[in-house]
């Protein structure tokens, strides 16, 4: 048997190696990849119940998931969880979240919790749901939250069964940053009370407070008949509001969720189908999707650049989640990135200046196929090349080992 060069086997382990390095230097095709849906599968890791946004008449409060997730749930995965977290858990950073309540006995939160007035009692679930995301202990079965060390503070924007107003919302925001939260979460999308709405977000920013908020709600209403109905694109609030980062949400593909609301614009995408989190007390887990479980995810990253760079303003973290995320028709958030970063006179945002308002998109899934196919046969062409060159030289020598006799 010939032997085959060693600086030759060299040269065609790089090409190789080069060629695979392509596919996985892109974070938004290997989520797609690596955590796709099987066709008919169910979502999620396993059948868990869904955790409501606001509680219909009559229905009972939300209380403890009797199921457990088995599996660690793709959105740990394409947030790059165990990564970021040797950089920045998010500790010292306080998060506001503006939501239903959330439940301070549920064990992923446990001592972390602080609840104004009645936000310590979450009939609902979503508003628990959101914090666990934002800051669930990192040991949890679900992969626990973005920054698993920060601190929660339960401010209530909506009445007891989940519904939210634009005065319930604005108060949240102006209390939480009064007790010093320095990114707030809201997870509501509202129709009206923009300029109320308004007021309390530029007062959060003199206050030097991140605001997140969904670009949409979480679900199309349905009709009498149980068909999908999705209106048109418009703008919601506070996410619209300029000095808010709106974010949206996108599934294991990339696109979109299934009957998911138009998007008039945003800032950010970031996981929000088939989301796993806990419920308002209990160890067991839900399921959900939309653009408010997205938020959470990109106010949890907040908190972990507050903690790793504690002299950025709130407008330059605001700008650096947006600049340091995924290029893409909407860029994908990237919490290593965004952490990451080093600041510069080219990144830095005025204080005043509002994160880049981008209009909403249908899907990645295009793009995604697109970037792989483009990087699999670059590396091929790279393979190619190398062989062009190679085969000759071998050939020429007899396929012989430089400076030996023939085998």
């Amino acid at each position: 048997m010939r032997r085959v060069p060693r600086r030759l086997c060299a040269v065609a382990s790089v090409a190789a190696a080069m060629a695979s390095l392509s596919v996985s230097a892109l974070p938004g095709a290997a989520a797609a990849t690596a955590y796709e849906r099987p066709p008919g599968a169910a979502p999620g890791p396993v059948s868990l119940p869904a955790i409501p946004s606001a509680l219909a008449p009559g229905r009972p409060c939300t209380g403890a998931s009797p199921t457990a997730a088995h599996a660690r749930p793709w959105t740990a995965g394409a947030l790059g969880l165990d990564r970021v977290r040797e950089l920045s858990q998010g500790a010292g950073v306080t998060v506001g979240v503006v939501d239903t309540g959330v439940g301070v006995s549920a064990p992923a939160l446990a001592g972390r919790v602080t609840a104004v007035a009645d936000a310590g009692n979450d009939c609902v679930g979503h508003g628990s749901f959101a914090a666990g995301l934002i800051a669930g202990r990192g040991e949890d079965a679900t992969g626990g939250g973005i920054a698993p060390q920060a601190r929660i503070l339960a401010v209530r924007g909506t009445s007891g069964t989940g519904t939210p107003s634009p005065g319930a919302v604005a108060a949240g925001i102006r209390t939480a940053v009064d007790r010093g939260a320095r990114v707030v979460y809201v997870g509501a999308a509202l129709t009206t009370g923009r300029q109320e709405l308004t007021n309390a977000v530029l007062y959060a920013t003199r206050k030097d407070a991140v605001v997140v908020a969904p670009a949409a709600p979480d679900a199309v209403a349905t009709t009498a008949g149980g068909v999908a109905s999705a209106p048109p694109a418009r703008p919601y609030f506070p996410a619209f509001i300029p000095q808010v980062v709106a974010v949206e949400d996108y599934g294991q593909d990339g696109s979109r969720p299934q009957n998911a609301p138009n998007v008039f614009a945003a800032d950010l995408a970031a996981p929000g189908d088939a989301v796993v989190g806990i419920g308002p007390k209990g160890a067991g887990n839900y399921i959900g999707s939309g653009s408010s479980l997205a938020a959470a995810f990109v106010a949890g990253t907040a908190a972990l650049v507050r903690a790793y760079q504690p002299r950025l303003t709130a407008a330059e973290v605001a700008n650096r989640l947006v600049t340091s995320a995924y290029p893409a028709a909407k860029p994908v958030l990237d919490p290593y990135a965004a952490v990451a970063a080093v600041s510069s006179p080219a990144t830095a945002r005025p204080a005043s200046a509002a994160p880049m308002r981008m209009p909403g998109r249908t899907s990645h899934a295009a793009r995604t196929r697109a970037l792989v196919v483009a990087s699999v046969g670059g590396g091929i062409v790279a393979i190619v090349a190398c062989a062009a060159v190679i085969v000759p030289l071998g050939r020429a020598r007899g396929w012989r080992p430089a400076g030996g006799d023939p085998v």
